[in-house]
């Protein structure tokens, strides 16, 4: 089985489909992926459904069962299968205790909840396997329910049963990686063109997305309201604004700066409605691309020797702002979160320095009354 790229036929929508050893889509997991792609879901997670589901299927071959037949040993055996190395998956290589496990906890989560969803939509035509993967619970108190963020109106539906996994992994929690001072300026400073310089220091500056970034007009950089507006829109590269309400974030004179020194000496005359685009490799002038970002990552990993991503520019810039004061609710505001509990959830974290720093700004190791 292999996940194939597909462009859908009434509008060239992007989207993934599940092809059998026969090269012939998987029926049930098309059904499936043609649904979520009619909704309007990412195309990105319908890859990322059809790659799971890719290994479903591929776990249930080597069982010689059909997706229909399963009972709940087999979900749990498919969570063992996940963490073995891919080649000790058909049991013909013994895996040694001190071997680590191939998929983390948060990866194997992951692919139960696809498991999950693909059940929940085939039994609304009556199959009846979903089930095993999902029961409905008495809402009762959650631990840290004190500080755990609650939804508006939640006092109307907490004492509603509740949906819950069958199966599921316990988690760390994971901190995101937050790049420091020092390696955002060697990174910048490793770049040899303004074109990349740029792109770096608007996702510092801003907190956007690569595929934001790689999907924004000229007309979305205001330079005289020093703005950055992030509008979701079909790019021709595939880049995609993930949240789907326009955002203006405000930025610093300095990048409006950058910008336009970028125009002047390296984009020139350039005829594109794109700000990051092909300078100097084929096809010129068409819009930058995600395998080209990478390319150019992975060399500036080599020059810095710094392990970083692009995604770690907006950990950075939401991390940097919560440590100089910014509330929640502006952060949410400012990096697109539909909701302030994802942004709780994911920044919502302080080192013993962070911690330290708070209490020394609110007087609390100064001016005690109380000799230790």
């Amino acid at each position: 089985m292999r996940v194939q790229r597909v462009l859908m036929p009434d509008s060239a929508v992007e989207s993934w489909t599940l092809l059998g050893d026969d090269h012939v889509p998987v029926k049930p997991v098309e059904r499936f992926l043609a649904y979520l792609a009619s909704i309007e879901r990412s195309p990105n997670t319908i890859k990322a459904y059809a790659h799971d589901l890719k290994d479903w299927l591929s776990y249930l071959a080597g069982l010689g069962l059909d997706w229909l037949a399963v009972t709940l040993e087999e979900i749990g055996g498919f969570v063992a299968w996940l963490r073995l190395p891919p080649e000790a998956r058909d049991g013909r290589v013994v895996v040694l205790p001190s071997v680590e496990h191939h998929c983390t906890e948060s990866s194997v989560n992951r692919k139960l909840a696809a498991v999950t969803s693909f059940y929940e939509f085939h039994a609304r035509h009556g199959v009846d396997v979903s089930r095993l993967l999902v029961s409905m619970q008495p809402a009762g108190r959650r631990r840290n329910a004190a500080t755990s963020y609650k939804p508006f109106l939640e006092h109307i539906t907490k004492h509603k049963p509740q949906r819950h996994r069958t199966v599921k992994l316990k988690t760390g929690r994971l901190r995101p990686k937050v790049l420091t001072v020092k390696q955002v300026q060697s990174i910048l400073d490793a770049c040899d063109h303004l074109r990349d310089r740029l792109l770096f220091a608007l996702m510092l500056d801003t907190g956007v997305r690569i595929g934001e970034a790689l999907g924004l007009r000229h007309e979305d950089l205001a330079i005289a309201e020093r703005t950055v507006t992030v509008t979701p829109r079909d790019n021709d590269n595939r880049a995609r604004a993930k949240a789907g309400i326009p955002r203006t974030i405000p930025t610093s004179p300095e990048l409006m700066r950058l910008y336009a020194d970028y125009l002047n000496r390296e984009y020139g005359a350039l005829d594109s409605d794109y700000v990051f685009v092909n300078l100097w490799a084929a096809p010129l002038g068409q819009p930058w691309a995600y395998p080209a970002v990478y390319d150019l990552v992975l060399r500036l990993r080599g020059r810095t020797g710094i392990d970083f991503e692009p995604h770690h520019y907006r950990h950075t810039y939401a991390t940097w702002l919560l440590r100089r004061g910014a509330g929640m609710e502006s952060v949410k505001e400012l990096l697109g979160h539909a909701s302030v509990s994802t942004t709780i959830d994911t920044y919502g974290h302080l080192t013993a320095e962070d911690a330290r720093n708070t209490l020394e700004a609110a007087g609390w190791f100064t001016g005690r009354e109380v000799r230790l």
